[in-house]
């Protein structure tokens, strides 16, 4: 749903970044902490940075930072063509010479805080927020006032219908929260303004298999893959829906693609 390709997602699993678990669909369930750096990630990718550089560049750090300090709890950016940690004494180079990734870091009572900088966006003449200034308010909420944080996912989807980050993170949200009548109500309408993304289909896909309207989800999760036949969850739900209708064929052919994608 950060829309990071798999590749990055299994190598971060791999290397011990973030540990998801598994849950009763076998979908990927991971923490606030995982989100955090899976955005990091994100953001590296959004700045044509390759997945093969991301993840040796975020081992290699790996390697020289002290163990007490949580990976998943730093922020880390591109900047320039250096690969560096900055702490409180200075910059240290991981030795790649690629990027440079920026950790703001302070200890409060003997634990360790992030201080994170929201990137500054544009503002309107009249000094009101736009989508995207919303969309990053309702981000930095959601882990601690979550009906805030909703509120204002929605007022920047009625300012910008097609915000497609915003329909995924609302999706999440709601999802984790079981409300999978909203969910497909909200699915429809990004489906509408963002037509191509293959997991807002995802999305509406599972919302439906949820609520038993399974030639929907079927159908919405045939959408998701035709448009990314990378989604091995997809894959994976896809095969349980074609078991549950005794399409044996169907099922194996889908289990199969699911399996490939794992390995």
């Amino acid at each position: 749903m950060l829309g990071l390709s798999r590749h990055i997602v299994t190598g971060l699993i791999e290397a011990g970044f973030v540990a998801p678990t598994r849950g009763k669909r076998n979908e990927w369930r991971f923490t606030f902490q995982d989100l955090t750096l899976l955005r990091t990630a994100h953001a590296l990718q959004t700045q044509g940075i390759a997945p093969r550089r991301i993840l040796r560049s975020l081992s290699r750090l790996k390697a020289t930072l002290p163990g007490e300090l949580p990976l998943t709890g730093l922020r880390i950016t591109a900047v320039g063509d250096d690969v560096a940690v900055r702490d409180r004494t200075g910059r240290l180079q991981s030795g790649d010479g690629q990027l440079l990734m920026d950790f703001d870091i302070a200890p409060v009572a003997g634990s360790v805080t992030i201080l994170e900088r929201a990137p500054a966006a544009p503002k309107r003449a009249s000094d009101e927020p736009d989508a995207r200034d919303l969309y990053l308010s309702a981000l930095a909420l959601e882990a601690t006032d979550p009906a805030v944080a909703e509120a204002t996912y929605l007022r920047a989807l009625a300012l910008a219908p097609d915000l497609e980050d915003a329909y995924l993170n609302l999706g999440a949200m709601w999802d984790e929260a079981g409300r999978y009548s909203e969910l497909v109500r909200l699915s429809a309408a990004a489906v509408e303004h963002c037509p191509d993304c293959a997991l807002i289909h995802f999305n509406l896909a599972v919302a439906l298999d949820h609520l038993e309207r399974l030639e929907e989800a079927a159908a919405s999760y045939e959408r998701s893959l035709t448009l990314d036949p990378t989604l091995a969850d997809a894959h994976y739900n896809l095969a349980q829906l074609h078991e549950q209708a005794g399409d044996e064929q169907g099922a194996l052919r889908h289990y199969s693609a699911y399996r490939r994608l794992q390995r």
